[in-house]
């Protein structure tokens, strides 16, 4: 007999369940015992050991938006004079739940996820041995939803890093987090995929995608292997319902260390880029440029002075392969660029004119154009517009994003804050940092912005 089979045959004594399948009957209650301590003479398998020793570095994470509510008759001096209104700021507070992973006990610094505390005024971490701390956001990077965080570093412990990099389809993997805020929980399951993309609303993707149920709160939690490494950050479920249907997404650990090296160091994220702008391949371009349809990613646009250039791409050419790894559409090639390390080597195999061509380039610094509202509009004043990240024109916008709005500034005056998305002044479109620009040189006397906020647009008028 095995010892799985005496493993099975002991847990089903244990249990009072006969060799027939069915339920022996015994007269002693003791006969119905607890599971055995051992089978032949070696103890049952317990990820507790290990869970022990990673649930100090798994927290929970709290913030807090206040965003600044306006009233058209409260913001009318008479009115408020006359029904008694007090002259205060009025403000909704938003909450938001998730997880975090300590991964430098030293410094305290924490990984999560930026939508954990996208734009968040207060940020509060709670530890599994029950201390309360405020941190500190060290900084974000929406495109591949890493935020940085850091607290009080006094008796921390924190999560090795694994290199997920060597990650297989089948590894046992371990989900620690706070789902919807019950407190430290730990579920188990296997990597059920790799390199997964194509999810909406998310910007640069390299998913782990895990039968390890993930819900509400889990999000910035952490993906462990039996050894108690960090192979993941835990961000996003595939759920129709709502709940979870066994579908998880990780970022993986190698790239949110990358990542998280970056915005310790400068706070910002820089990625490399081709300088090319590209769009899928439709059947009628592919009748066209007589490539097959459904597959690449053809280049409209090369940009003067960029690597593509110098590689001697040109608009027309359709890019199958990137470094050995097919390009199925214009997101795949977007992916590739955005996480490749700046400097890297690029191999493209590109369709030309009915030949296969071979290209060779290193990614560049991609540069991001920036404007001040001062020296836009003095209305705009206090206020960092920049262009879109992959994330949001991946949900479909074009327009310009307010990066920062400096506090008790014009710009916040006038009801403007970080993360909105201009896209239309004085209702004319706009879809970069040039043409706002344009429209704002003639300093119009009127100044009303079109903004998106979340999943609302609003009306702002700029006085």
């Amino acid at each position: 007999m095995s010892s799985l089979t005496r493993l099975v045959f002991a847990i089903g004594t244990a249990l009072g369940i006969g060799a027939a399948g069915g339920f022996a009957v015994s007269h002693s209650n003791s006969a119905v015992a607890a599971l055995p301590s051992t089978v032949d003479g070696q103890p049952l398998p317990s990820l507790a050991p290990m869970i022990e020793r990673i649930a100090p570095a798994v927290v929970n994470i709290s913030s807090k938006t206040r965003t600044r509510v306006r009233d058209p008759l409260l913001d009318d001096p008479f009115f408020r004079r006359f029904f008694g209104v007090p002259n205060m700021p009025r403000e909704h507070v938003e909450q938001s739940l998730g997880s975090g992973v300590i991964v430098d006990a030293g410094k305290g610094f924490v990984l999560t996820n930026n939508h954990v505390v996208e734009g968040a005024d207060d940020i509060t971490v709670t530890l599994n041995d029950g201390r309360t701390l405020k941190a500190k956001l060290v900084g974000t990077d929406p495109d591949t939803d890493v935020a940085v965080i850091q607290i009080p570093a006094d008796n921390l412990r924190a999560v090795p890093l694994a290199d997920s990099t060597t990650l297989r389809v089948g590894d046992f993997v371990i989900a620690v987090g706070n789902p919807f805020g019950l407190g430290q929980s730990v579920t188990s399951g296997i990597v059920s995929a790799l390199g997964r993309s194509g999810l909406r609303g998310l910007g640069y993707q390299n998913f782990i995608q895990t039968d390890a149920s993930i819900n509400p709160g889990n999000s910035g939690g952490a993906l462990v292997n039996l050894s108690g490494e960090l192979v993941g950050i835990n961000t996003a479920i595939f759920s129709p319902s709502g709940g979870n249907v066994g579908i998880g997404f990780a970022i993986p650990s190698t790239l949110a260390n990358t990542v998280m090296k970056q915005l310790v160091s400068t706070g910002t994220v820089k990625r490399g880029s081709l300088g090319v702008e590209t769009q899928n391949v439709t059947p009628d371009i592919a009748q066209m440029l007589g490539v097959p349809p459904g597959r690449g990613a053809v280049i409209t646009r090369v940009m003067s002075n960029s690597v593509a250039e110098a590689a001697g791409l040109r608009p027309g050419d359709v890019v199958v392969e990137i470094n050995g790894k097919s390009v199925g559409s214009e997101q795949d090639l977007h992916n590739a660029e955005g996480l490749l390390p700046i400097g890297s080597d690029v191999e493209l195999k590109v369709l030309r004119d009915g030949a296969s061509v071979t290209a060779t380039a290193k990614l560049a610094v991609q540069e991001s154009l920036r404007a001040e509202g001062q020296k836009l509009d003095p209305r705009l004043a206090g206020a960092e517009f920049g262009e879109l990240g992959e994330r949001l024109r991946q949900q479909g916008l074009r327009g310009v994003a307010i990066q920062r709005v400096g506090a008790s500034s014009r710009a916040e005056s006038n009801g403007l804050r970080a993360g909105d998305v201009v896209v239309a002044v004085n209702q004319v479109d706009v879809r970069s940092v040039e043409d706002l620009k344009a429209l704002t040189r003639r300093q119009p006397r009127q100044l009303l912005l079109t903004v998106v906020r979340g999943s609302n647009a609003y009306f702002v008028m700029c006085e």
